[in-house]
């Protein structure tokens, strides 16, 4: 029985319960180096302006703050928009990147625990490290950033409940199928 990915990638029938992004205290700190950026720029500005010559000062001056936006500012706020995490009814999903996507699914018939922690300045903005837990090679994936991560664990947690609950019917189901087709044994 083959299942059709749709345009989104999502399976035949499998829905988007939550879809997130990290938490808009990621995009703090660049927002205020451009704040910091565009001051101290305008008052070297202002201060080279009083010179002579001061083109090539103007200049320089700006090629430094368009480096300095680009690098410490446009970059984590692209990485921060391109940046995604999808709970459906069937898995994980994480997406990222700003030129070159990198995708990563984790099965929620694979889970076996789903914890969170927040430090105070966590709690006071809604946010917090959410951990997944699996057994294999790649045992632990933790997320940093979580928007209401206490509502996304508790999301999640119902979902790899339901999810197992969905596999144990299929697969009781299955074996109820495949015990009709067998012959009676000799008599």
């Amino acid at each position: 029985m083959g299942c059709m990915a749709t345009a989104s990638g999502l399976s035949e029938g499998e829905q988007v319960v939550l879809r997130l992004h990290p938490h808009w205290k990621t995009v703090l700190r660049p927002l205020l180096i451009l704040a910091a950026t565009v001051v101290g720029l305008l008052v070297l500005l202002l201060y080279v302006a009083a010179t002579r010559d001061s083109r090539p000062a103007r200049i320089a001056l700006s090629v430094v703050a368009l480096v300095i936006v680009i690098i410490w500012v446009a970059q984590p706020l692209l990485r921060w928009r391109t940046t995604s995490y999808e709970l459906t009814d069937r898995r994980l999903r994480l997406r990222a990147g700003i030129l070159t996507r990198t995708g990563r699914d984790f099965p929620l018939s694979k889970i076996s625990d789903v914890s969170f922690s927040q430090g105070l300045l966590d709690r006071l903005l809604g946010c917090g490290r959410l951990v997944v837990e699996s057994p294999g090679e790649r045992g632990q994936l933790v997320l940093t950033e979580i928007p209401r991560v206490q509502h996304v664990q508790a999301t999640l947690f119902q979902l790899v409940e339901n999810e197992q609950d969905r596999v144990s019917r299929e697969h009781g189901a299955h074996e109820e199928l495949s015990r009709g087709h067998r012959l009676p044994p000799p008599g």
